[in-house]
């Protein structure tokens, strides 16, 4: 048990799944694995764990931004010796060629900071996915007919983005997609020596404005979950 994860020792699996919205664990968790049970619900931050194909996981919720991602981290992987570390999540497209309900597997991430950027000072470290893992969730998305981005992505700390110049430098220079999580996710992963990727669903589109409809999320956030599960133990 730790300050904001309230499970037993033995209770998470060294393979975790790592949604923002908790509600988005407990979801992942009934759909994808059997007997999973109740192992975390501290501050409303539900996770659960279970087996798929005989495979231990636990699908945790890591809440909002990085701030907020890097306390279960950190916490999963120092405290619950978590191994590999797999985000699932909605992103919003930035390239023309990327659409609604593609999933985008994050290379690397960029940022203007992160929690740990006080560590590196003047550095400006490079984050990125491990190369196993990219592979074999690639694979994973062919196989089952997902349109899939394989690139850079942009982690920033706020929603409601007040930089139409950033926008318009990342879109330049081939930034598939924002979010507001993997790029901590990646530098924990790189400090402590696991393996981490991002698996994200387009859930919106920065230059279209478009937004998946709720109604429709369920089906394309399945794909992602099932490709972050089989990239896990490929």
């Amino acid at each position: 048990m730790t300050i904001h994860i309230g499970a037993a020792p033995g209770q998470i699996a060294e393979t975790v799944l790592m949604p923002g919205d908790p509600y988005r664990a407990r979801w992942a968790a009934q759909t994808f694995l059997d007997d999973a049970i109740l192992v975390n619900e501290v501050r409303g931050m539900l996770g659960y764990t279970g087996t798929w194909k005989g495979n231990r996981v636990t699908i945790q919720g890591s809440g909002m931004g990085m701030p907020s991602l890097s306390i279960y981290a950190n916490e999963l992987i120092r405290d619950f010796g978590a191994q590999t570390l797999i985000r699932i999540g909605s992103c919003g497209g930035m390239q023309a060629e990327v659409n609604l309900r593609d999933v985008v597997l994050a290379l690397t991430a960029s940022s203007l900071s992160t929690p740990s950027s006080g560590i590196f000072r003047d550095l400006n470290f490079a984050p990125a996915a491990n190369y196993n893992l990219l592979r074999a969730a690639a694979i994973a998305a062919t196989d089952r007919g997902v349109k899939t981005h394989v690139g850079g992505i942009y982690s920033t700390d706020v929603f409601y983005d007040e930089r139409p110049d950033l926008t318009e430098q990342m879109t330049r220079h081939g930034i598939l997609a924002v979010e507001m999580e993997t790029a901590e996710l990646y530098t924990l992963a790189a400090r402590h020596r696991r393996r981490a990727l991002a698996v994200l669903t387009v859930s919106d589109h920065l230059q279209t404005g478009e937004e998946l409809p709720s109604e429709e999320r369920e089906r394309s956030f399945g794909d992602m979950v099932e490709i972050a599960l089989e990239a896990a133990f490929a």
